[in-house]
Order: structure tokens, then C-alpha cells, then sequence
């Protein structure tokens, strides 16, 4: 078959121009996908993300270490943060005397010979570490009350190596929280967030000296939040949890967001765990710092019993139609509970409009509330419901 050689010409010229045109869209759009600097993380390939992406964090004019987020995380916005926020953590070390006994087996020693063990107790001084971190730029530092309890004394390190003698100026046993002060001005202060607003799954670093490596820097994401330490670990609770790596020595260290932000202090592990690492959230500390601050005591609501949760069969024996609550093993003498006329044996269901499904729950109703506040009580008692009201009273030291 005979073609012309003008339109075979113009034919060739045409599908030369197609396919001109279609590389040109292909590299066009290779060119605005790599630019976004974002591939799948899957099967083997990474994703990275542009430079223009990390946090820019920098000292307001205020002393706080501010964070500005400008975009996706980039592979360095760890790095940037812990950089940053890390010039205003501390490593804290302490000594306290304890008494121990010169034999190994004092105890059977002393009760064999009938001789008191405190004659023969010595006293030795303990080394300890632990963080901290400032949130003050004229010198206050937050820890946790584990770390400087009963201490003789108290040495602050800042992150460029100056030390400071630190004094106590406030301490809260029950939130595991102290400020310690240091003679210092113009130093850099982190940024408090809303543990509030956190949820399972977000980034958390964080930052402290475990066994006195210090700042190092542990990675991880939020695992779980309102965690109890107390008892069944499993019960609700106030707890942050974190995979972040936890040693001993971060205690009282920061555990912060992506954006910089302190949201929890390092309190607590698991030992015989892996990935199990507990924070205080900043809401907690936040409440009670300026009071911890200005050396106020710090004053806890106390109703007065001592509780028992109801197990199913607990809720079959009292007769009482919900299979929750809080049973009353013990109303101490001149509580606020025995001057309400709460008794033994009685089933607390509610606080206000809150069901009470624990003693745990129960307890953090009443953190709620500030000692003289007045709470009503929906009891179970001989096979009936009644309304208690209780005036909240101050928490006796001991």
C-alpha cells in the first residue's frame, strides 16, 4: 500500500508531538510529587518529608523554649525539640542519710541475742539521682517528691554544666510533685501543655538522666492514659503511659509533645516490663505549682473512710440493684463522714451526678472538690436509697 510522503510526514510529526507532550506531563508531575517530599511507608520504601517541615522552636523574649510547628514532622523534628527543651531539663542529685544494719541478717541477729536493733543501727549516706526541669526562668524547678524527699542536700546541673546548691520549696506527697529553687536568672523554661487534650497514639519524648546518662533523649508514642498505680493497675487512674523509654534517674524529667510541650513528668515503671513507662500529667502539676511555689501547703479534700469496691457477689449480699460502688469498711472518729452519719456497711453509688464504679472513681471525684466544699452522696443502706451530704474536710498529715 502506497502512502503519500507529505502525510506520512505529517503523521510521524504528529504522534512525535504526543509523545513530546506526554513526557512533559509525566515529568511534570514526578516533579510536584517529589517536591512534596512524601512517598508510602510500605514495603521497604520510607517516607521523608522536606527540610522546610521541622519545628521551628526558639527562647521567647519570656525565657520559655516556644515551638512552632510549620508543617509535617521531618525525620530531624525529634532531634530539634529534644535540642531545644533539653537546655532547660536538669539533672538533680541528692544525699540522705539512712540507717541501715552492720550485719546481714540484723533482724534473726537481734531477736536471737534479745538485743534492741537500734543500738546497733549506724547511719549511711545515700547518693541519689534523679531530673527535673525548669519552668521558671528566675530558678524553679518541678521533679517529682521521690527525688528530693529527706534529702541532706540537693545539687542542681543545668544543661551547660553549671551547678547550683537547690532548696526545697514546696512539696506534694500525694501527686508525687516538688519545686526546688535555685539561685539563678535568665534561664531557659519549657513550655507547659494541656495533658488534657493528648491522646493514645501521639508522639512523646522523653528527656532526663537515667543512671546518670545524662540527657539522654527515649522516643516513643502516648499508650494509654488515666492509668492507677495504686493496687490493680489495670483500675482507672491519672496516669500517662508511654513507650517511651523510662529509667531510673528520669524520674522527675519531661515528657513532651512533638511541638515541645511539657505534658507529663516521669514518675514511674514497671521492672519486669518493657515499654511500660508512667507520667504525672502537667494538668496535676499545674493546679498545684504556684501553691508549691510559694511554699503553701498543699491541702487535700478528705471524706474519712476507708473503702472496699463491690464485686458481684458483694452487690447480691446488700440486696442493691447495681453491681458497682464503694462499700464503707471504716468511718474514722470525728471525719467529715461519721459528722454526716455515714455508717459501716454503707454502699456509696454516686457523688453529685457521677457514678461511683470504683474507689478510684470515687477518689478522683473528691480531688475534684477543695476541703469545706459540701458533696452529695447517694447511699445504699438497709435495702433503701438515701441522700448523704458531706462537708469535705482537710487531709490529715498522717
Amino acid at each position: 500500500m502506497n502512502l503519500d510522503n507529505s502525510s506520512w510526514k505529517r503523521r510521524l510529526t504528529s504522534h512525535v508531538l504526543v509523545a513530546v507532550v506526554s513526557v512533559l506531563i509525566t515529568g511534570l508531575v514526578f516533579l510536584h510529587f517529589a517536591d512534596n517530599g512524601h512517598t508510602f511507608a510500605a514495603a521497604g520504601v520510607t517516607t521523608d518529608a522536606p527540610a522546610s517541615s521541622a519545628l521551628d522552636i526558639e527562647i521567647a523574649p519570656s525565657g520559655l523554649i516556644a515551638a512552632q510547628p510549620s508543617g509535617y514532622m521531618s525525620k530531624d523534628s525529634i532531634a530539634n525539640v529534644a535540642e531545644r527543651v533539653g537546655r532547660a531539663v536538669v539533672n538533680i542529685d541528692t544525699k540522705r542519710t539512712v540507717k541501715v544494719s552492720p550485719l546481714p541478717f540484723g533482724d534473726l541477729f537481734y531477736e536471737f541475742f534479745g538485743m534492741r536493733q537500734q543500738d546497733m543501727t549506724r547511719e549511711v549516706e545515700v547518693p541519689a539521682i534523679g531530673s527535673g526541669f525548669i519552668v521558671r526562668a528566675d530558678g524553679y524547678v518541678l521533679t517529682n517528691n521521690h527525688v528530693i524527699e529527706g534529702a541532706k542536700e540537693i545539687v542542681v546541673t543545668l544543661a551547660d554544666g553549671r551547678k547550683f546548691q537547690g532548696k526545697t520549696m514546696g512539696r506534694d506527697p500525694r501527686n508525687d510533685l516538688a519545686i526546688v529553687k535555685i539561685d539563678a536568672k535568665g534561664l531557659p523554661a519549657v513550655q507547659l501543655g494541656d495533658s488534657d487534650k493528648i491522646r493514645p497514639g501521639d508522639f512523646a519524648i522523653a528527656i532526663g538522666n537515667p543512671y546518670g546518662l545524662q540527657h539522654t533523649v527515649t522516643a516513643g508514642i502516648i499508650s494509654g492514659l488515666a492509668r492507677s498505680l495504686d493496687g490493680d493497675p489495670t483500675e482507672p487512674g491519672i496516669y500517662i503511659q508511654t513507650d517511651a523509654a523510662i529509667n531510673r534517674g528520669n524520674s522527675g524529667g519531661p515528657l513532651i509533645d512533638i511541638d515541645g510541650r511539657v505534658v507529663g513528668i516521669n514518675t514511674a515503671i514497671i521492672p519486669q516490663a518493657q515499654g511500660l513507662g508512667f507520667a504525672i500529667p502537667v494538668n496535676v502539676a499545674k493546679s498545684v505549682m504556684d501553691d508549691l511555689i510559694s511554699g503553701k501547703k498543699i491541702v487535700y479534700p478528705w471524706i474519712g473512710v476507708q473503702l472496699q469496691d463491690v464485686t458481684p457477689e458483694l452487690a447480691e449480699y446488700f440486696g442493691v440493684r447495681e453491681k458497682y460502688g464503694a462499700i464503707v469498711a471504716y468511718v474514722y472518729q470525728n471525719s467529715p463522714a461519721e459528722k454526716a452519719g455515714l455508717q459501716e456497711g454503707d454502699i456509696i453509688l454516686r457523688l453529685g451526678n457521677v457514678d461511683i464504679k470504683s474507689i478510684t472513681k470515687l477518689q478522683e471525684e473528691v480531688r475534684n472538690h477543695k476541703a469545706g466544699d459540701k458533696v452529695v452522696l447517694q447511699v445504699w443502706r438497709n435495702n433503701s436509697y438515701m441522700l448523704i451530704t458531706v462537708t469535705l474536710g482537710e487531709m490529715p498529715d498522717e
